[in-house]
C-alpha cells in the first residue's frame, strides 16, 4: 500500500522510508523584513505596521490608473509536486495566484468588504521539469489599497531555502545612559538582529516601546537615580531583558524646599472632609502646629500606589490652586505639610517589592505635585515591615534628607518591638521623624513596668511612651497622640492639662502620676492631635495649651 503525504509532518511509506514534511518555500511571507524578496509593480507596494494579521508587518499595495498593484516573488519548487498557496487579505477585489507552474496556472480572489481579514487559498501542481514558479497577489483597477499578510506556499522543499519565520531575539547589549537633564535621560543600546522593536523598563515597569535602539525617558525627578532594562521583540515574542543600567538625573534645584522640623513639634491632622468638625483651609490651621498631616491619601487599583483628591465641594469650594498655595505658604513659615496614608479611603497593602515601589513612586509624585514635605503612615490594617521599609527607603532616596516621615500606630501596635509597626520604625530609625502613637480608642494596655494602665490618665500616656523610649526609638522620635476634644474619638480623651503633665513627667520627671520613669527624656519630640478641625471646633483650646508646652520643652 502507499501512504499519503501529510502536510507539516513525516509520512511513512509502504517501503518503510520517510518523506520530509512540507515546508513554506515563500520568503518573507509575513513582511517582517519590509519588501525583501518581493517585487511590486509601479512602486505600488509598501510594508506597514498596521493593520497586520500577526507579527509586526504586512503588505499594503495601492492600485493606480492601469496598474492593479501586483506584488510577486519567484519560489523554488520540486517537479511533479503539489503546493498549497494561501494568504490573509484585507480589502476589495484581492487576487492570489501562481504562474509558470508547468501545468495549469491558478488564481482565486475575493470581492471583500474593505474591513477585516479574510483567507484566500488555492493549490497548484508543478510540471515534470518545473523548478520555479511565480506567485503573486494584486488588487483591481480603481479600487483602494489592499493588505496582505501570512503569505505561504506549502509543499515539498525545492532546494531554494525555506522561510521558517523569526526566532525570539536575544538580549540587547551595551545599554547605556546619557544626555541627563533634571527631568529626563537618554538610553541607547546595541541593535539586536531580527528585532522589530524594543521595550524599555524603568525600575521593573515597562514605560516605553520604540522601534530604534534608543529612547528618551522624560517626566523624571531631579537628582534621582533610576534603573533601566531593555528587551527586544518580534513576531516570535519578547526576548530576555538586558543587564540593568542606572542613570541619575541632574539637580534641578528646589524652589520650595522642605523646612526643618523643630526639636519639639506639635502635629495635627487636617481633615479633607466635613464630619461635623470645623471645615478649614490649610491657611486656617493654627500656627501652633509644626506638622500638618493632610488626611487622607486615596488607595488606587494599582497595588501599593496612592492618589489624592481634594474634597473641594465638601470644603466649601476650596480650590486645588489655593490648596497648593496654602501649603507653600505654610512651608515658607517653617511648617511641614505631609500626606497621611490611612483612614477609610487609604487602606493599602504593601506586601511585595512591586507594591513597595508603587508606594514610593506615587508618594513622591504627589509630593512634587502638591508640595507635601513627606508622608504619614496611619494604616490600621497592619503592615509588612520588610516591604514598608523598602518603600520608605525608596521614597527617602528620591526626596532627600529633608523628607518628613511620621507614623501614627495604635497602642496595640507598639506593645512589642516584634510588632510590624515597631519593627518598621526601628528599621528606618535613621530617616524617621516621629511616631505619634494614638493613646485613644484603646482600652487598657501594659506599660513598660509590666503593669496595666487604663486610657484617660497621665500614667497611661507616660507608661506606654516609656515602651517606645526603652525599645530603641530616639526621644526625638516619640510623640503623644490624643484627641483634641471628646468629639474627636470614641474614647480616650484627656484634657490638655493631663497631656502637659505627661510631657513634664517624661522630660523633667515632674507632674507624674503613680508611674514615674527611672529616667527622663528631655529630647521628646512633642504631641499630636486628631484633629486641627476638632481643635478649631473647641475654640483652639488644645493647641493653645499644649502648643506652648511643647515648644517650651527643654
Amino acid at each position: 500500500m502507499t501512504a499519503v503525504l501529510a502536510a507539516g509532518g513525516l509520512t511513512t511509506l509502504a517501503t518503510g522510508t520517510a518523506q520530509a514534511a512540507d515546508v513554506n518555500v515563500a520568503r518573507n511571507g509575513g513582511f517582517e523584513s519590509g519588501l525583501a524578496d518581493w517585487s511590486c509593480s509601479g512602486g505600488s507596494g509598501a510594508s506597514v505596521s498596521s493593520p497586520v494579521h500577526t507579527g509586526a508587518g504586512a503588505l499594503k499595495a495601492t492600485p493606480a490608473g492601469q496598474d492593479n498593484a501586483r506584488c510577486s516573488q519567484t519560489v523554488t519548487v520540486k517537479p511533479n509536486s503539489t503546493y498549497t498557496l494561501s494568504t490573509q487579505v484585507q480589502g476589495s477585489y484581492v487576487y492570489l495566484g501562481a504562474t509558470g507552474t508547468g501545468t495549469q496556472d491558478v488564481s482565486t480572489w475575493t470581492p471583500g468588504s474593505g474591513a477585516g481579514w479574510q483567507k484566500l487559498s488555492t493549490t497548484f501542481t508543478t510540471g515534470p521539469s518545473t523548478t520555479q514558479v511565480t506567485v503573486y497577489t494584486h488588487g483591481w483597477y480603481g479600487q483602494p489599497a489592499y493588505f496582505v499578510d501570512e503569505f505561504s506556499v506549502f509543499g515539498p522543499d525545492g532546494g531554494g531555502g525555506t522561510d521558517p519565520g523569526p526566532s525570539v531575539p536575544g538580549a540587547p547589549a551595551g545599554t547605556a545612559v546619557s544626555g541627563q537633564t533634571s527631568d529626563g535621560l537618554t538610553l541607547s543600546w546595541g541593535a539586536v538582529s531580527g528585532a522589530t522593536g524594543y521595550h524599555v523598563y524603568q525600575d521593573g515597569v515597562r514605560v516605553k516601546t520604540v522601534s530604534a535602539a534608543s529612547a528618551q525617558i522624560t517626566g523624571l525627578a531631579a537628582s534621582t537615580s533610576y534603573s533601566f532594562q531593555v528587551s527586544a521583540y518580534n513576531a516570535a515574542g519578547e526576548g530576555p531583558k538586558s543587564a540593568p543600567v542606572t542613570g541619575t538625573t541632574t539637580g534641578g534645584g528646589n524652589p520650595n524646599p522642605n523646612p526643618g522640623v523643630p526639636k519639639h513639634a506639635l502635629t495635627g491632622y487636617w481633615q479633607n472632609f466635613d464630619n461635623g468638625a470645623t471645615v478649614q483651609k490649610i491657611s486656617d490651621v493654627s500656627s501652633q502646629y509644626d506638622i500638618i498631616a493632610v488626611s487622607f491619601a486615596d488607595a488606587t487599583t494599582t497595588p501599593g500606589a496612592i492618589a489624592f483628591t481634594l474634597d473641594s465641594a465638601g470644603l466649601g469650594g476650596y480650590t486645588v490652586a489655593q490648596f497648593k498655595a496654602d501649603i507653600a505658604a505654610k512651608k515658607a513659615a517653617g511648617k511641614s505639610v505631609i500626606l497621611s496614608i490611612g483612614g477609610e479611603k487609604g487602606t493599602i497593602s504593601v506586601n511585595d517589592s512591586t507594591s513597595a515601589t508603587n508606594l514610593a513612586n506615587s508618594a513622591y509624585a504627589l509630593m512634587q505635585e502638591y508640595g507635601f514635605s513627606g508622608i504619614d503612615i496611619d494604616l490600621e490594617n497592619g503592615l509588612n515591615p520588610t516591604y514598608m521599609t523598602q518603600a520608605l527607603r525608596a521614597l527617602s532616596a528620591k526626596a532627600g534628607s529633608s523628607l518628613v516621615i511620621t507614623m501614627a500606630p495604635q497602642t496595640i501596635d507598639m506593645q512589642s518591638t516584634q510588632g510590624g509597626y515597631f519593627k518598621t520604625a526601628l528599621n528606618i530609625k535613621d530617616i524617621l521623624t516621629v511616631v505619634n502613637m494614638q493613646y485613644y480608642n484603646s482600652g487598657s494596655m501594659n506599660g513598660c513596668d509590666g503593669k496595666v494602665y487604663s486610657q484617660g490618665s497621665v500614667d497611661f500616656l507616660t507608661a506606654l511612651a516609656c515602651i517606645q523610649l526603652e525599645g530603641g526609638l530616639d526621644p526625638s522620635q516619640v510623640g503623644i497622640g490624643v484627641p483634641a476634644s471628646p468629639s474627636g474619638a470614641g474614647s480616650g480623651y484627656v484634657s490638655p492639662t493631663i497631656v502637659n503633665n505627661a510631657l513634664d513627667c517624661l522630660t523633667r520627671g515632674v507632674n507624674c502620676g503613680s508611674f514615674k520613669p527611672s529616667k527622663t527624656w528631655p529630647g521628646l519630640r512633642g504631641a499630636m492631635t486628631w484633629s486641627t478641625n476638632w481643635d478649631a471646633k473647641a475654640g483652639g483650646a488644645w493647641s493653645n495649651s499644649v502648643g506652648p508646652k511643647v515648644h517650651a520643652l527643654p
